[in-house]
């Protein structure tokens, strides 16, 4: 039975790519056996996919400030919908395999893309644009590490203006870092192969990260027959637009592409560009934001909460509290430091109640996570800047009247 979400959620990711919706759509069996296939097929959609001819624009930095970037877009051929399959578990110490099929049957969306990147730091990024992308539309949670979004990378090499060398696909990527990265080292490893005189073998690869590099699954030059056929239980797919609905038909029972697209969510472009236009800060900075999941909204509580400027809240997020998180791999929302927490902090900064070096040693302790506010902290550790001049005054000649020697050498000299 078609579930009706997928359907949803497939002409949604289509119109979010740019891409044409087809109206009339057509499921087609793929028949081959392997042991996390149970039913010997999976239904497909070889012939006509449900969306078509899209395009996915990303942006990457061009140098390691991260103060320049390039915006780049990759076409998008088609969006199918798919049954998954179960998972093989390899386990090379008891020299076996297990297979789980919790997921086998489950509704699986898959985006294809053309050959338009060439480079694992452009895939990477335009995967990492994708994965925003259905994690705004809902379209799927995406978690890479969890089996929900997983990326199948083609690779091939050639010489400028001549045709595409035999291509290598490495499966099952279950990791933006590990995609550039075997990427990158395909790339390297099949040009190292022809310059050498080798050949190179049409095949599936995997990656290792441990290794890092990737290795040989199975070869496909005995490319084998599917045997693809109309699936006999699901008749096309059949979408409607505003003024191609009937008036007499159930609207519970139909998909309208109008209706969805109405109802399409602002995705990260323009998120991007609000938080521009919206505090003033660089476009690289609004990237950082939104690839952090839960940053961006980290950013804009604390925002309310103080009166300092966003140009100075978005140096103290990205250069202060991201290095700590990044340092102990850690997502936004587990931070230890809380949005009211940096805000305190800020509030005291902004007042001219500490130093800046002072709010680096509270922003510190707060880190450790011991419940202590800025506050306490300050006053615990006494760092509050001196705004009674008499008592400034008062330390400074006691300080000179214990150092006579020192004085009377700086006079002389």
């Amino acid at each position: 039975v078609l579930n009706r979400r997928c359907v949803e959620a497939a002409v949604m990711t289509g119109l979010a790519l740019n891409c044409s919706i087809n109206k009339k759509s057509l499921f087609d069996r793929k028949h081959y056996f392997y042991a996390d296939l149970p039913a010997g097929y999976q239904i497909t959609q070889q012939r006509v996919p449900i969306a078509v001819n899209g395009s996915l624009s990303y942006s990457l930095c061009i140098d390691s400030k991260m103060s320049q970037m390039v915006t780049k877009t990759v076409r998008i051929k088609q969006i199918q919908l798919e049954q998954d399959s179960g998972k093989s578990l390899h386990d090379d110490t008891r020299s076996q395999t297990l297979v789980d099929l919790n997921r086998a049957g489950v509704g699986l969306m898959e985006v294809v893309m053309e050959p338009d990147m060439c480079c694992g730091e452009e895939a990477a990024a335009a995967v990492r644009e994708l994965q925003l992308i259905l994690q705004t539309l809902g379209s799927s949670q995406a978690v890479m590490a969890e089996g929900q979004l997983r990326v199948d990378a083609n690779v091939s090499v050639h010489h400028p203006g001549e045709p595409y060398g035999v291509r290598t696909e490495v499966k099952n990527i279950n990791s933006i870092r590990f995609l550039a990265k075997a990427i990158d080292y395909e790339i390297q490893r099949q040009i190292e192969e022809l310059e050498n005189g080798g050949t190179i073998l049409n095949e599936t690869r995997a990656f290792d990260s441990k290794l890092g590099c990737t290795v040989p699954m199975r070869d496909k030059e005995g490319k084998q027959d599917y045997r693809f056929m109309p699936e006999p239980n699901l008749p096309p797919l059949i979408l409607y637009d505003a003024k191609s609905l009937p008036a007499n038909m159930n609207h519970q029972q139909v998909i309208n592409i109008d209706w969805i697209h109405e109802r399409l969510p602002d995705l990260p472009s323009v998120k991007r560009k609000k938080l521009v236009e919206q505090y003033g800060i660089l476009p690289e900075h609004s990237f950082t934001l939104l690839n952090e999941d839960g940053l961006a909204e980290f950013f804009e509580s604390v925002l309310k909460q103080t009166q300092m400027k966003p140009k100075r809240v978005i140096g103290w997020i990205l250069k202060d509290l991201l290095s700590y998180l990044k340092q102990h791999s850690l997502p936004v929302k587990d931070s230890p430091v809380s949005s009211f927490l940096l805000a305190d902090l800020l509030n005291l900064l902004e007042k001219k109640e500490i130093s800046s070096t002072a709010a680096k040693q509270v922003l510190a302790e707060l880190w450790k996570g011991e419940g202590k506010t800025p506050l306490e902290i300050v006053k615990e550790q006494k760092l509050e800047l001196l705004q009674d001049q008499k008592e400034l005054e008062q330390i400074c000649q006691a300080v000179i009247d214990g150092q006579e020697n020192e004085v009377i050498m700086m006079v002389l000299g």
